[in-house]
């Protein structure tokens, strides 16, 4: 069973997003939440694998809430997706840094939501698509977007590996455009994520556009 905690300040919504979750056979939603506060709270005594996020709350926002439920030990293991309908890049940098693994708009279809949930759950970062286009339009009218020179460890095949999960691309189409077998792909990432310090792959597609390892616009 997949842990789930539901967090936003409008009653109905909270409803309907724990309806839907209930309907599915895998997840459990150990509660709910009305502010960033009550979320921390929340967390520190169940502990979910998922937190559903808002932003906009009282009290307490929910990228601070996430920041401190994603530092707190009691928490250890927990991921958060931010769910909003706020469509602003700011905000999904943000969200990004402050360790979430995914972003998803509210008009997302239920079954892409669950989807979603199993994604994360898994150890993946998703974005909604029209926030990856956009993060990538937004690195590309950076000034300075060239390939990074920094001493990062990685070795070439590694930096290969990066560019295309910078574009958004799963395992099995790494696998395929770099001619590699899925388990090499796998491992690669993984050694991505430890080198870089990074906790997932949403943290890992902004390493690589921040660092100039990965340029938008270049195949």
């Amino acid at each position: 069973m997949i842990r789930v905690a539901v967090v936003d300040d409008q009653d109905l919504v909270r409803a309907g997003f724990v309806m839907l979750l209930r309907s599915a056979g895998e997840i459990e939603v150990v509660g709910e939440a009305r502010d960033g506060l009550e979320a921390i709270a929340l967390c520190r005594r169940t502990a979910p694998d998922i937190v559903l996020m808002d932003v906009r709350m009282p009290h307490l926002d929910g990228l601070s809430a996430s920041r401190t439920i994603l530092a707190d030990p009691a928490c250890q293991g927990t991921k958060v997706v931010v769910l909003t309908t706020f469509d602003d890049d700011d905000l999904v940098l943000e969200a990004l840094r402050s360790g979430a693994s995914g972003f998803l708009l509210k008009e997302t279809r239920p079954a892409q939501l669950l989807e979603a949930i199993e994604v994360v759950a898994a150890g993946e970062a998703l974005l909604h698509p029209r926030i990856t286009r956009r993060l990538i339009e937004r690195f590309a009218a950076l000034p300075d977007a060239r390939p990074g020179t920094a001493d990062d460890g990685l070795t070439e095949r590694e930096r290969d590996v990066l560019r295309a999960v910078a574009q958004g691309l799963s395992n099995q189409e790494i696998a395929a455009r770099l001619h590699l077998g899925y388990g090499t792909v796998k491992t690669h990432v993984s050694h991505l994520l430890t080198k870089l310090g990074c906790r997932d792959r949403a943290q890992l597609v902004m390493y690589a556009y921040e660092s100039g390892v990965a340029v938008p616009g270049a195949s």
